[in-house]
């Protein structure tokens, strides 16, 4: 896909959830680039990026926010792994993302109905938990679950944008491979102790992306106008038993214990279990036909580059 002048007119960029793990990383990025980058915070006292006050659950957020953007990345939401799907934390991680959304719409239908876009995270769980070794794409139906009935919601929010005639784009975004942090820290703790094993039953697909790629992309809707549903992850998903190997094999460790049972996750997660038992094989075609070119193809490359 060619450019257009779209980056061009944008300046500035503002980011809901800046200070997450992927905020972080997209915010330095974006800043390499040229872009002023401005975060949201209910504590707006953080250094390196100019930070303006917003409280979702009091639907109030600082006009000057929406009035100084060209373009809007939202990350913000509750994390799904940050603790036991209790009906209370359920309830956050569906109220954290509808709402935030629902109190930008309003405030840039207000104050800036002329922003250029509006790109918003979204999940791979929209396919369920468990859509076994079939290849699924944005296209495909929605699947069973908790998280992809989340996420079907969340993106008919971000859908109202429409209403407005300001592009809007959405990642569904996979496993996330990065250094600083999240799920590929979390799997190697374990496997430095000689405690790493596949999850049960171990042939479930983990579609993975590596942190670069992923801010690179969100870079990429907005350099080039692309609008749509776009999937987050790489072209080559693993099984988890491959992913758990190829980490270990990076680290220089074994694996000798059985696959750990769901039984023994449902005890220790809850719920949550279901999704690190199943998976989902993702494909990344439609990102790479708008044009945008993967730095990590291979999960060894990506590792050998996180890892070493």
């Amino acid at each position: 896909m060619s450019s257009t002048n779209l980056n061009d007119q944008i300046k500035t960029v503002l980011i809901t959830g800046g200070t997450g793990l992927v905020g972080t990383q997209l915010s330095e990025l974006l800043t390499s680039k040229g872009y002023t980058v401005t975060h949201l915070s209910r504590n707006p006292t953080q250094k390196g990026y100019q930070t303006f006050y917003w409280n979702v659950k009091k639907m109030e957020i600082d006009d000057e926010a929406i009035t100084s953007a060209d373009a809007i990345i939202h990350l913000a939401g509750a994390g799904v792994s940050d603790k036991r799907w209790s009906a209370e934390w359920k309830k956050e991680i569906y109220d954290s993302r509808i709402d935030s959304t629902r109190l930008l719409k309003e405030k840039v239908a207000e104050l800036n109905p002329k922003l250029k876009h509006f790109t918003s995270a979204s999940a791979i769980g929209y396919y369920g938990w468990d859509s076994g070794d079939k290849l699924v794409d944005e296209e495909s139906e929605k699947g069973d679950g908790f998280l992809a009935d989340v996420v079907e919601d969340w993106e008919k929010e971000v859908d109202t944008f429409k209403e407005l005639d300001i592009k809007i784009s959405k990642v569904r975004i996979g496993i996330v491979l990065s250094e600083r942090g999240g799920a590929l820290v979390e799997l190697m703790k374990p496997i430095k102790f000689g405690l790493g094993a596949p999850l049960a039953p171990g042939d479930q697909h983990m579609s993975w992306i590596h942190i670069q790629d992923l801010c690179g992309i969100f870079a990429h809707t907005l350099e080039n106008s692309v609008e749509g549903i776009f999937n987050g992850v790489a072209p080559s998903p693993h099984t988890n038993k491959e992913f758990t190997k190829s980490v270990a094999n990076q680290l220089n460790k074994s694996l000798w214990l059985p696959n750990v049972p769901k039984f023994a996750l449902r005890l220790i997660v809850g719920e949550m279990a279901d999704i690190l038992v199943g998976g989902n094989r993702v494909s990344s075609r439609k990102i790479e036909e708008a044009g945008f070119n993967f730095q990590f193809v291979s999960l060894n490359s990506a590792l050998q580059d996180l890892l070493e």
